[in-house]
């Protein structure tokens, strides 16, 4: 990835007072480490009259996988491949934009120490960029940068291979931008525009990203003719941080329109006795009714299956009730998120004994998992392949047969009440598939059958008369004294009638324990991992 600003001058005003203003001596060549490589600055030339800065991002791809969530650019569905084959090294993105914060922080704050007055001076720019990826073309880098005092705003297009013209242009523009800007404006807007033309940022969005996205804006975000694309665009088009930026963005343009400041006009609402109701997450919902349907089982000893990063975990650590605790995922790196958030390395021995966390599959039969009171598979079985499903329901009820086993699963009727989901999509790219009430019943009852079980049922969230709850939970409990009638032979077919069996899979990836285990599962009780800025 390569940037290069240019700037002319005179012996008055000479074009290295960039030097000044980058806090980057032109007559060195320096490397700065960042999260995904090295970036390079140098000067290719620096007299008097003409002074040009460049910034080389050497991309690191071994690191940005690490550190990344396994996904390809935009969290394509040929996610294994585009970790070896893709445009990274070359093509500016978000990883050049967090590359421009960390090596030119002070610039894009509008400081120099030295030269004081610097910063708030215009001067002649020019930016070029040689592959920049934009999503909706030369028109839309015109848009963007058009109306921010730019003379010269030029997006030359990429031909897909020189050879070949017919194959027409590539989504890539070689940009060039010149005109009369201070240093930090013309930086500032593009750590916002370069994520937001390419349209994929490669970490993870955080709450913190509309406060980054609101300072780096300052000044001429809120103004912007295409405020509302660039904020969902930069925010990757998550609802409710873009909501909360548009509606800041528009306190701006009401304060500038009165010649007040932001904060006499945000002062509507008390913070400290704020009554408004907030809707409980899902998520928290599912958690209390696992609780609950636990504490009426009487279960001391729990299994979670299919864990994830430990939110239940944590929950349950939380009871003295229950007297052991096992985590079980197939996921090594969702094991050890899990270990962070509960302070494994922290934890008291009274409190470590009571919690183990185990790597292994559901598709397999563990012995590690006989005798307990009770076993969850929260919103676990969605992300098997339907074929998998028999494997998993001998592992759990033909050979752990814990007393009491509870799963949850979405209703995927309830799907037309959530309006930011697209009609017929399932509520994650991971779902393999979404059963609606009478399906997972029908599939519950059989499981019960055939493996001594009796089952009820409880609705998980807002109980719609119309197309029931988001989220359906099957309490099975086993019945005493019966063994089960069908439960020797992990290989027999499913049932015919099992809806399971029939349901198309959605998705490519299966984190849930789909994946064959290498080797022999281990208990983690301690963990070193990097940082990681994924949410479950």
């Amino acid at each position: 990835m390569f940037l290069t600003i240019s700037t002319t001058g005179s012996s008055e005003r000479p074009a290295t007072d960039l030097g000044y203003l980058l806090h980057k001596h032109p007559g060195k060549t320096q490397a700065f480490s960042t999260s995904h490589g090295t970036a390079h600055v140098f000067y290719p030339e620096a007299s008097a009259e003409r002074c040009t800065a460049a910034l080389l991002l050497e991309v690191d791809p071994v690191a940005l996988v690490r550190r990344g969530r396994g996904k390809g650019r935009g969290g394509a569905p040929d996610a294994a491949l585009a970790q070896y084959v893709n445009d990274r090294p070359y093509a500016a993105s978000s990883l050049l934009a967090v590359a421009l914060s960390g090596v030119f922080r002070t610039a894009l704050k509008g400081q120099c120490t030295a030269r004081p007055d610097l910063p708030e001076q215009t001067r002649p720019l020019r930016v070029e960029i040689p592959v920049l990826p934009a999503r909706g073309g030369a028109a839309l880098v015109h848009r963007l940068f058009g109306p921010l005092g730019w003379d010269l705003v030029q997006a030359e297009a990429v031909p897909l291979d020189e050879q070949f013209p017919e194959w027409g242009d590539s989504r890539y523009v070689r940009l060039v931008l010149e005109g009369e800007l201070r240093l930090a404006d013309a930086l500032r807007q593009l750590y916002v525009l370069l994520p937001v033309l390419d349209d994929a940022k490669h970490y993870w969005i955080s709450p913190d990203e509309v406060d980054k996205l609101l300072r780096a804006g300052d000044g001429w975000l809120a103004t912007h003719p295409e405020h509302g694309l660039i904020a969902s665009r930069y925010l990757a088009r998550h609802k409710r941080l873009t909501q909360d930026a548009n509606e800041r963005l528009e306190l701006v343009r009401l304060a500038e329109a009165d010649g007040s400041e932001v904060e006499e006009l945000d002062n509507a609402v008390d913070e400290t006795r704020d009554t408004e109701e907030r809707p409980v997450p899902l998520a928290v919902l599912r958690r209390e009714a696992i609780l609950a349907a636990l504490r009426l089982a009487g279960a001391q000893r729990v299994l979670d299956l299919g864990c994830g990063q430990g939110q239940l975990l944590q929950a349950l650590l939380g009871d003295p009730a229950y007297s052991e605790i096992v985590g079980m995922d197939v996921s090594v790196r969702a094991l050890q998120i899990a270990a962070r958030r509960l302070r494994l390395d922290r934890m008291g021995e009274r409190q470590s004994a009571r919690l183990k966390l185990l790597q292994g599959s559901l598709a397999y039969t563990d012995k590690r998992l006989a005798g307990y009171d009770a076993a969850v598979l929260s919103e676990v079985i969605e992300h098997l392949d339907p074929e998998r499903l028999p494997a998993l329901e001998y592992a759990v009820f033909g050979s752990a047969r814990p007393r009491t086993v509870l799963v949850t699963t979405p209703n995927v009727e309830y799907n037309v009440r959530w309006e930011t989901l697209p009609a017929g999509h399932v509520r994650h790219g991971d779902h393999r598939f979404e059963w609606n009430r009478e399906e997972f019943r029908a599939w519950a009852e059989q499981v019960a059958r055939r493996h001594g079980y009796g089952v009820r049922y409880v609705p998980v969230g807002d109980d719609d008369p119309e197309v029931g709850p988001p989220t359906q939970m099957a309490v099975f409990t086993q019945h005493d004294g019966t063994d089960s009638t069908d439960s020797t032979d992990p290989t027999d077919p499913a049932d015919p009638t099992d809806p399971a069996g029939t349901t198309d899979p959605a998705g490519t990836t299966d984190p849930a324990g789909t994946t064959d285990p290498a080797g022999t599962p281990d208990t983690i009780r301690t963990t070193d991992t990097p940082k990681e800025g994924e949410a479950a």
